[in-house]
């Protein structure tokens, strides 16, 4: 059994948990418990190696949870604290529950079954989904945003996320999207080309068989560039559907996917014979209303997927034991990446 598959909990339980156990922490005198992680060396389990992490940056209730970092490197997460024990990050991405694969839906955080799953979801895209740099690629989703996980072989593989038809483009305005958005993509990098990409395109298409028009956030990466390539190339009856938008997606927002790429209008483009014919990864991350031109997925992308081996990164402490990951602001013009893909 895996975190995910053990008794559900709801958010408040998850922070209360994590304060008790950090609050015994630090009363302790001497140090007596260690983790052993897939590596022969054993990691100590104290005070200075333990953080909080936000899964949310929103004016509700802290959701916190408790990480532990490697000794001599504060950016790499060892485990995590779930149900009373400490958890490496690849046992944290398992189920050994046989309804879990393709595609399953995250229902609205405030309902108790989905929280183990937001928290799948929070580390593909802040702990797994990461280079060794210093910014995230994603920002952290908000706790009711719509999505999707992709089981495979007992394994999260990657994600997909949408902006919903009314609801609000951010924190910081009362503009809400017109049309259902297809915002995040990701595939972790060693279940690529095996055409999750294209799947998870089309699931979402599929989802709305009433909208006439659906968007992708804008700006599209050059991986999600190829994958809307082969999709409508194999589905051309989504090929007057399918638009690149910005917030909110007014009629003068929409730019037609298929319409650009027959112009050569997305330069840096992949070319597609060089990667959708036997699969994809898609990054398409950050709320489109935040956005500055800058392209949205690296194409060299290294993913940390060995996470039992202490090499999953986090953002550098910055003098608090409690780690803010942050939405961009927009008055600040940050502007996140939205796929990764390929």
């Amino acid at each position: 059994m895996y975190p995910v598959d053990l008794t559900d909990v709801d958010h408040s339980n998850l922070t209360s948990a994590s304060e008790l156990y950090l609050s015994a922490l630090e009363s302790r005198t001497h140090n007596e418990e260690w983790f052993q992680s897939s590596q022969p060396t054993k990691v100590a389990i104290t005070r200075n190696n333990v953080s909080r992490l936000r899964l949310f940056d929103d004016d509700q209730p802290d959701c916190t949870l408790l990480v532990l970092h490697a000794p001599d490197d504060h950016t790499q997460v060892v485990a995590l604290y779930l149900n009373g024990d400490w958890w490496c990050v690849d046992d944290v991405l398992r189920t050994s529950s046989k309804s879990r694969t393709g595609l399953v839906l995250l229902v609205c955080f405030v309902q108790v079954q989905s929280v183990l799953e937001r928290v799948v979801l929070f580390l593909l895209s802040q702990v797994v989904a990461r280079a060794s740099q210093e910014e995230a690629l994603f920002s952290p989703h908000p706790r009711t945003e719509l999505g999707k996980l992709l089981w495979r072989d007992g394994e999260a593989v990657g994600f997909y996320t949408t902006k919903q038809k009314g609801s609000l483009c951010g924190r910081w305005t009362g503009q809400c999207y017109l049309l259902p958005v297809l915002d995040t993509v990701m595939v972790r990098r060693r279940w690529r080309r095996r055409g999750f990409g294209l799947q998870m395109l089309e699931d979402f298409c599929s989802s709305f068989p009433k909208e006439e028009v659906l968007g992708v956030s804008s700006p599209l990466s050059p991986s999600m560039v190829a994958v809307c390539r082969k999709f409508l190339q194999q589905h051309k009856e989504h090929q007057e559907r399918l638009y690149e938008v910005e917030a909110p997606g007014g009629w003068t927002q929409w730019r037609n996917i298929w319409l650009n790429i027959k112009l050569g209008r997305y330069a840096h483009s992949i070319p597609e014979e060089s990667c959708l014919t036997s699969g994809e990864t898609v990054t398409n991350e950050g709320d489109s209303s935040k956005k500055k031109p800058l392209h949205n997925s690296t194409l060299g992308f290294e993913s940390l997927e060995n996470t039992c081996d202490a090499n999953s990164h986090v953002p550098q402490l910055t003098g608090s034991s409690e780690q803010h990951i942050k939405a961009c602001d927009p008055s600040q013009g940050e502007s996140p990446p939205k796929h990764q893909l390929l």
